[in-house]
C-alpha cells in the first residue's frame, strides 16, 4: 500500500527533514509512526498525501508512482486516502452533517447516496444523532469523530493520522485509538503519527520509528 525507496527531503533554507527512508507497509496493515517532535513524522505523512513532494527517491501509495503523478491528478489520488489531523479543520459554519459530506460533495456524489454514505460514517463514529448539530457545540472528543467520518466517508483504502489523540485525556484518547483499530480489522491501511506509547503496547501494532529524519526501525514489515 505505501512504499518507501531510498525518500529524502530537503527544504529550500537546507534542512532535511527526512534522510533516505526505505519501508513498506502492506495493504491492510496498521502501524504508528513515532519519534520526537522534529523526528519527521509529519513531513513523511505529507509525502504520502502529497501535500509535499519528496526531493529524492521514489514513494508508491496504492499501486500509484507518486514522482510520477501529474498536479491535475492529485485532487483524484487524494480521494483514495483518509487525513485525519490533531486539530480536526472542521468548517464551524458548516453542520457536523455538511462537514462530512464535504469530499462526497467535491467528488460529484448523488443527493441520496451522499446522505445515505454520510450517516453510515456518522454510525460508524457513533455520532448519528448530531449530525444538525455544529461542531462548537460539541466535545473534544467529538470534533475528532467528526473528522474521522469525514476521512473515512469516502471509504478510502488507507487512512493516515497526524496526532489524532494529542489534545484528549486518556479515556477518550484509547476511544479514538480503537477507531482505528476496528478501521483496520475491516480491511482499512492505517499508519498514525503519534507520541504515545500507550498505544503501542495496548494494540500491539507495528511500529516505524524516525530519529532526526532517519529510519530508526521499520517494525515488522510482514
Amino acid at each position: 500500500m505505501i512504499r518507501f525507496s531510498q525518500v529524502s527531503k530537503r527544504y529550500p533554507n537546507g534542512h532535511e527533514a527526512l534522510k533516505r527512508i526505505s519501508f513498506t507497509l502492506e495493504r491492510e496493515q496498521m502501524a504508528f509512526l513515532v519519534g520526537h517532535s522534529g523526528a519527521g513524522k509529519s513531513t513523511l505523512l505529507r509525502l504520502v498525501t502529497l501535500i509535499e513532494r519528496s526531493t529524492h527517491g521514489q514513494i508508491v501509495v496504492n499501486n500509484k508512482n507518486l514522482t510520477k503523478l501529474r498536479r491535475r491528478q492529485i485532487p483524484f489520488f487524494r480521494r483514495q486516502v483518509g487525513v485525519i489531523f490533531q486539530d480536526h479543520k472542521l468548517l464551524h459554519d458548516r453542520t457536523v452533517f455538511d462537514n462530512v459530506a464535504l469530499p462526497l460533495v467535491v467528488a460529484g456524489v448523488g443527493h441520496r447516496e451522499l446522505g445515505r454514505r454520510v450517516r453510515a460514517a456518522l454510525d460508524k463514529v457513533g455520532l448519528l444523532g448530531k449530525e444538525r448539530l455544529y461542531p462548537i457545540t460539541l466535545s473534544g472528543g467529538e470534533q475528532q469523530r467528526v473528522g474521522i467520518a469525514r476521512a473515512v466517508v469516502n471509504r478510502p483504502p488507507l487512512v493516515l493520522a497526524d496526532e489524532p489523540t494529542g489534545n484528549l485525556d486518556a479515556e477518550l484518547s484509547d476511544e479514538i485509538m480503537d477507531l482505528f483499530h476496528q478501521f483496520n480489522q475491516y480491511g482499512v491501511t492505517v499508519m498514525i503519527a503519534t507520541h504515545e506509547r500507550r498505544h503501542i503496547q495496548r494494540l500491539g501494532k507495528r511500529v516505524i520509528e524516525l530519529k532526526n529524519g532517519e529510519l530508526m526501525s521499520a517494525g515488522d514489515q510482514n
